[in-house]
């Protein structure tokens, strides 16, 4: 089935990269706090997300990110129309640990939400690709650090603004104030997280770069 090494390397980059964008659209209903700050804990998976994209990037190029973006929009569409049937299937009365109410309240997200996700995660992709390359093209093989926290730092912020503006301030669940107060909070944590999971990229680099040279002895 796998041919090379870098056919293996790809499946597991893919598969971590899908499971955590998955999880991290269907978590993304409970909020947290810590201190004053109030934001999704949606955001805690997707440093893995950067991680695993600039990983992506390095070893099998732009079109790889991009054809995994659009898989993985997919897939979240997918989840949530599955949801959609599970809400309105009946639990069994007196025997279901978990009512249809509980079962809603986790998992019965509105349409803007889900809308929001799906064009925030694809546009913040794109972004990510284009920027990453713009430094790649520049830098060559030095200054990993740079295209990969360079990206984040762009594609996030519009991730940020995207999802929480078409989820909650265009519906008006949400006033203008605390939509742009709420956006730069998860865009604070989710960059922080990621420039302190700088070394993991390094160490990815690291593994995989002997790895696939083993390959070649």
């Amino acid at each position: 089935m796998f041919k090379t090494k870098k056919d293996l390397v790809f499946v597991i980059l893919a598969g971590i990269f899908i499971t955590n964008a998955v999880t991290a659209e269907l978590i993304g209903g409970k909020l947290i706090q810590i201190g004053p700050f109030v934001m999704s804990i949606g955001i805690l998976p997707w440093p893995i997300v950067f991680l695993t994209t600039d990983l992506i990037n390095e070893y099998f190029g732009e079109k790889g990110v991009k054809k995994l973006s659009l898989i993985t929009a997919c897939l979240i569409a997918y989840s949530f129309l599955v949801l959609l049937f599970a809400i309105n299937i009946p639990a069994a009365k007196g025997i279901s640990p978990v009512n249809d109410e509980q079962f809603f309240a986790v998992f019965g997200q509105s349409m803007w939400i889900i809308v929001g996700s799906i064009i925030a995660f694809l546009v913040s992709q794109l972004i990510d690709v284009i920027v990453f390359w713009f430094f790649k093209n520049r830098t060559g093989n030095k200054k990993i650090w740079l295209r990969a926290t360079g990206s984040t730092v762009i594609s996030q912020l519009f991730d940020s603004f995207i999802v929480l503006g078409i989820a909650f301030w265009l519906p008006g669940k949400i006033n203008f104030d605390i939509f742009i107060t709420s956006a730069l909070t998860g865009y604070t944590f989710k960059l922080g997280i990621a420039i302190l999971l700088t070394p993991l990229i390094y160490l990815g680099h690291y593994i995989i770069k002997n790895y696939l040279a083993s390959e070649k002895e």
